[in-house]
């Protein structure tokens, strides 16, 4: 059963991962590399990610400075970041992109939190879901009597605190998420 308790763990902690990674993509008003890392460029015939073709900083916390390998990169670079639906506009200065975080309006932030909070709730389905997989693997182990009841309920008990442990993490991270979104 410790097994059973360690993949729901694992698995539980894949889903705040993905959350995290999705809540990377929404942009605040501070700049941030990882809102790139969807980004791919046009590479001698490859799709590659833009952090694998160039550098990417954060310069006056507003605006990010891309600096590729190859500098005949630079127009590939430009039209994967206007073609990426991020709401970017980059500019070219000799051999560096700059991209200027625009301002967010009070309803892009509210759509953004809007978009934060399905992504919790998205990632709180997916915790609930392994739990009831969890539950219905320890209950088939208990039907072929594998376990006694006594032991499926202390399973339970198990599973059900590593559920609210990560949810309660999904809900903090929200919490940050929003106040990152509602600072000006």
């Amino acid at each position: 059963m410790n097994t059973l308790l360690n993949d729901v763990a694992e698995r539980m902690e894949k889903s705040l991962s993905a959350l995290r990674s999705s809540f990377n993509k929404i942009r605040t008003g501070r700049a941030n590399p990882s809102i790139l890392d969807d980004v791919h460029v046009d590479y001698y015939g490859n799709q590659t990610p833009l952090n694998q073709t160039s550098n990417i900083s954060v310069e006056e916390g507003r605006s990010l400075v891309i600096s590729p390998w190859d500098k005949n990169l630079i127009p590939e670079i430009e039209k994967a970041i206007l073609s990426s639906n991020l709401g970017l506009n980059p500019s070219t200065s000799s051999d560096l992109i700059r991209v200027t975080m625009p301002a967010l309006t009070e309803e892009t932030r509210q759509d953004y939190i809007k978009q934060a909070r399905s992504e919790a709730e998205n990632s709180r389905v997916s915790i609930r879901n392994i739990r009831r997989d969890a539950n219905q693997t320890a209950k088939d182990k208990q039907q072929a009597s594998e376990i006694s009841e006594d032991e499926l309920r202390r399973i339970e008990d198990l599973i059900q605190k590593e559920t609210d442990k990560f949810i309660s993490i999904v809900d903090s991270d929200l919490k940050t998420k929003e106040s990152d979104l509602l600072e000006i």
